[in-house]
């Protein structure tokens, strides 16, 4: 199409961020006339993934937006190459993609099956989320020159269910009886509201302290399991129990020993591109780098004409876009670091004949981690360790996706504090080093483009997405919503499709 100007369409989707590609994917079925632009010149929005020249580009954009953009305060560090031709160093810009919002996704979440159901999941492969851990501050061995020369703590490995509790020769019998009576518990926990009801919002410590006798030292795992961003003493009950329900029920569903699975080639991102790709196959029209001016919607028989950057006019009966947090609270501390080793201690195997683990999950509880600046209780920090079978990074590297509640300087202390401490706690030579890093704060936000005001009902925009650092499955909700206003009564079953050509079972 050699210009958009004065063309008609039913659907006009601003932004390619997962709740608009998931639109496109549910609308790629409808005959309806769609057209998909997006300001940038890539795919994903805030679940964008980049090489190392991308992030470039990407930091000075962010560093010269208005203050209230969903992405701030962006920081590229590159430590000197190394003179010595022998030690590690980065490789070309396109051996890297690196996800901005990287999630886990839990064997039992509704994204998997809508994938599924959608015919989608051909064109993308997930990989397993491995090992949990949890660093226990001060009860190592060891002193860091990089920690000031204070005693290094360890990581303890999560139990992944009552087999690795019995095995665990660390834990006594009363612990051991404690933890399993809770597991016993958190099984069918909805039906048990004679439990925990009135214990709502009861931090979650002092319910398993006072419910089920479960030990300190035993709290941390648990609590690790919720992905809470808030202090320990702010998580509450009714928060935890459905967090670590959903943990432990999915393990075994698709395979032994893990629940969760990442998205190869750059999490999220790509599901957005091969979501993209089709709502592009149901004939829909994508135009990168095309955004909307800032000129007045105008109300015509045929829908809502709007004019674009470029001096372009289009009209369409729906206008389908984004929304961003402009609250300083929400914001959250972020960074991506790449690792000169690929800290093949923190990926043991997971079970007998599982598949070997991409990723890893290592928790700092609050409270395990201090600032010289600060006597408060700080929040967790959660840290994805991804290595380099997800296609991320070169093989012998890894990639650090850090992220933490707080905001601003005292974010990114506390960030940049976790990820020496990982890196100086794992055992492994040689030591790894940091051979990049990216640092930014982050609002919620489903996209950042400028949708105007307009009267008839026919302008819908997303709510921010959720920070959550796992999938969120109420994300359909909202784009089911959407999709019904658009399709009205005749759009069939939502994001069920059949295949468009016949696949045999060797091509699975």
């Amino acid at each position: 199409m050699d210009t958009l100007d004065n063309t008609d369409w039913d659907v006009l989707i601003v932004g390619t961020g997962l709740q608009q590609s998931l639109l496109a994917i549910a609308l790629s079925r409808s005959d309806k006339k769609i057209l998909h632009i997006d300001e940038n010149d890539y795919y994903g929005g805030a679940e964008a993934a980049f090489s190392l020249q991308e992030a470039d580009g990407w930091a000075r954009r962010m560093n010269e937006a208005p203050d209230t953009a969903a992405f701030s305060n962006v920081i590229i560090t590159k430590p000197e190459a190394a003179d010595d031709s022998s030690k590690p160093a980065l490789s070309s810009s396109r051996a890297y993609s690196l996800a901005l919002s990287p999630q886990l996704i839990y064997a039992r979440s509704s994204l998997l099956q809508h994938l599924v159901s959608s015919r989608v999941y051909r064109q993308l492969d997930f990989l397993a989320v491995g090992s949990w851990w949890v660093y226990a501050p001060g009860i190592g061995n060891e002193t860091s020159a990089s920690e000031g020369g204070a005693q290094l703590g360890r990581l303890l490995k999560v139990p992944n269910g009552r087999e690795d509790v019995f095995q665990d020769h660390d834990l006594d019998f009363k612990a051991k009886r404690a933890l399993m009576k809770f597991l016993r518990f958190i099984g069918d926990y909805e039906e048990q509201l004679e439990v925990w009801e009135e214990h709502r919002q009861t931090p979650f410590p002092t319910f398993l302290s006072q419910q089920f006798k479960v030990p300190t030292a035993l709290q941390g795992p648990l609590l690790a399991l919720t992905l809470s961003p808030s202090p320990s003493g702010q998580t509450t009950t009714e928060y935890a129990l459905p967090r670590i329900a959903r943990h432990l029920r999915s393990i075994g569903i698709f395979g032994a020993g893990f629940g969760a699975v990442i998205p190869k080639w750059g999490g999220l991102a790509e599901l957005s591109q091969v979501a993209c790709r089709a709502g592009a196959v149901g004939g829909g029209v994508y135009i990168l780098g095309k955004g909307l001016s800032s000129e007045a919607a105008e109300i015509t028989e045929s829908g809502t004409k709007l004019r674009l950057k470029d001096g372009e006019v289009v009209t369409a009966k729906w206008i389908v876009g984004g929304s961003s947090s402009t609250t300083p609270e929400d914001a959250c501390c972020k960074s991506i670091s790449i690792v000169s080793s690929s800290l093949g201690p923190l990926f043991p195997p997971i079970a007998e004949g599982a598949p070997t683990p991409a990723a890893a999950v290592v928790v700092f509880p609050s409270g395990s981690l201090s600032l010289n600046s600060q006597t408060e209780e700080l929040p967790p920090v959660q840290i994805f360790v991804h290595s380099s079978d997800t296609g991320e990074c070169p093989a012998g590297q890894s990639v650090l996706y850090a992220s933490t509640s707080s905001s601003g300087e005292k974010g990114f202390e506390l960030l940049g504090k976790a990820v020496n401490t990982l890196l100086a706690t794992v055992d492994i030579s040689p030591s790894p080093n940091l051979l990049w890093s990216l640092q930014y704060q982050q609002r919620p936000t489903s996209g950042t483009d400028l949708i105007p005001a307009e009267p008839n009902g026919h302008l819908l925009r997303f709510p921010p997405a959720s920070l959550d650092l796992a999938f969120d499955d109420s994300m359909f909700v909202h784009v089911k919503e959407v999709w019904e206003k658009v399709v009205g009564n005749d759009g069939g079953e939502f994001l069920v499709f059949q295949d468009r050509e016949a696949y045999d079972d060797n091509e699975e």
